[in-house]
């Protein structure tokens, strides 16, 4: 009960801000529909209570299942199990992340159609499953991931020159996207699993960050390669929302209720078999782990379900209509001002950043602590969403004007940069991009590329999740040189 306690007021404390500028800026820049007010503020404590609960739930179910699954692997020393249980867990879930089913949704809402859902949830799990089985060899074959990084960019730069705008903002928000609430939880738990089992501590270190890195570079490939071998090179889109308000204050959170619970049913329904299944193979625990671990499952399948409906309800509405309201004020630098602060404040709220920042201050003994990497991400993903406005404000700037320098700079930084701070930076960019981005900052930057004039939904209205998963990687990695600098100064390495 104590765990929960803590974990209910953090989260209070991440979720609050957010609520608080709402209200604020309701009352002084724009005013919105009452009734939309109400319903984000609802919608914000099911995200409250749904989060604790989540969290407690992936502490002791998903994290425990995914380290005796990584324990399993690592055991049979054999490349070809390592390989077909990458390529196994990958797809599974990946098909169970919820944010994939958010964003896949909203691309398909978008171009009506053109691109359907299903189709985007396959080739991006497809990519994840992939690479997942990529990163599990690296860890247990030692191979750099400075270097393994540098070849996947290098071939996703490649096929960028071949894709049309709408799928390069498309394939990068699908990266950010994939590692979410549910897959972050359970690939950290995995890399930390086989990185347990090294001799050299230093090595199990480094290793245990860097596996969500790879896993999204799955993503960006696949939907780049799908759009190359269907031959889509121009998709059109826009808003179909005429800005008319619901009145119903509880109808949006039962209509939500019913399919979001058997969509995170579904979810978390392979993952518990192959726990059943392990459990009777390899596993064996107690009674009293084993009734735990089935116990949490409840708490994240509980807490998930709150947790997205208060996004989906309350959030999703409200984003749109405030997007577009501040976006049709005379002065467009509100929009850019408010992106910054709603970037800051949002990643307070996401669920798999908590998850991250504590294994990254568990893993390294409280020598990286969890406040200043928190700061670090806020301010880059901030700076990402104020660039992500400007973007829509000016027609001449492109998504590929930010990513390509973005990445050079990201790249050359992990050759100078200590490689524990390359897995953790690039861990953080896939984690950033959570379901608090995927659905609130997403509808808000739809909304404001639909009042400016000019602006073109996909090209512009997508984009954002790929801005918020790079600048995490540019952000942490300088931190890691502060830290470099410091212990230098300090006369230890």
């Amino acid at each position: 009960m104590n765990v929960l306690t803590s974990k209910l007021l953090e989260v209070v404390l991440a979720v609050l801000p957010i609520t608080l500028i709402v209200v604020i800026l309701n009352f002084t820049l724009t005013s919105l529909d009452v009734s939309l007010i109400i319903r984000f503020l609802i919608g914000a404590v099911f995200i409250i209570i749904g989060l604790s609960i989540f969290l407690l739930g992936v502490d002791i179910g998903i994290t425990p299942i995914g380290k005796h699954m990584g324990k399993a692997i690592a055991k049979s020393n054999k490349i070809w199990v390592v390989i077909l249980a990458g390529l196994f867990l990958g797809f599974i879930i990946s098909i169970a992340e919820p944010d994939l089913h958010i964003l896949a949704g909203q691309v398909e809402l978008v171009t009506a159609g053109s691109v359907s859902k299903f189709m985007i949830v396959i080739v991006v799990s497809i990519g994840i499953a992939a690479l997942l089985a990529l990163g599990l060899i690296r860890i247990v074959h030692n191979i750099p991931l400075f270097k393994l990084l540098t070849i996947l960019y290098g071939i996703v730069l490649v096929i960028a020159i071949f894709t049309s705008p709408q799928f390069l903002a498309i394939s990068f928000d699908a990266s950010g996207a994939t590692t979410g609430a549910l897959t972050v939880p359970f690939i950290l738990a995995l890399s930390i699993g086989i990185s347990i089992l090294k001799k050299d501590s230093k090595a199990s270190e480094k290793d245990s960050f860097g596996l969500v890195a790879i896993v999204s570079v799955g993503a960006i490939i696949t939907v780049m390669l799908m759009s190359i071998i269907t031959n889509q090179e121009e998709i059109s889109g826009e808003m179909e929302q005429d800005h008319q308000v619901s009145s119903s204050l509880f109808g949006p959170f039962l209509h939500e209720f019913g399919h979001i619970a058997q969509e995170v049913f579904i979810a978390l329904l392979p993952i518990i078999l192959i726990f059943l299944i392990f459990q009777k193979i390899s596993f064996k625990l107690s009674k009293s782990s084993f009734r735990k671990i089935i116990s949490g499952l409840v708490f994240t399948f509980i807490g998930l379900v709150l947790f997205l409906v208060g996004v989906n309800a309350g959030f999703m509405e409200l984003g749109t209509e405030l997007g577009y309201s501040i976006a049709s004020l005379d002065n467009k630098a509100y929009i850019v001002i408010i992106g910054l602060i709603l970037g800051i404040v949002t990643i307070l709220a996401e669920p798999a950043v908590y998850v991250l920042t504590n294994q990254i201050e568990d893993v390294t003994s409280g020598y990286v602590k969890r406040k200043i990497v928190l700061f670090t991400l806020a301010i880059g993903v901030g700076i990402a969403i104020a660039l992500s406005m400007l973007r829509i404000l000016i027609p001449e700037l492109q998504l590929w004007h930010y990513l390509l320098p973005g990445y050079l700079i990201a790249v050359g930084l992990m050759y100078i940069v200590p490689k524990l701070f390359v897995g953790i930076a690039f861990d953080s960019g896939g984690v950033a991009s959570g379901p608090m981005t995927a659905t609130f900052i997403l509808a808000f930057t739809h909304g404001a590329a639909d009042a400016i004039e000019g602006a073109d939904v996909i090209v512009d209205g997508f984009g954002m999740i790929a801005m918020v998963a790079l600048t995490p990687l540019i952000t942490l990695q300088l931190l890691g040189l502060i830290f470099k600098i410091k212990s230098k100064k300090g006369g230890f390495e």
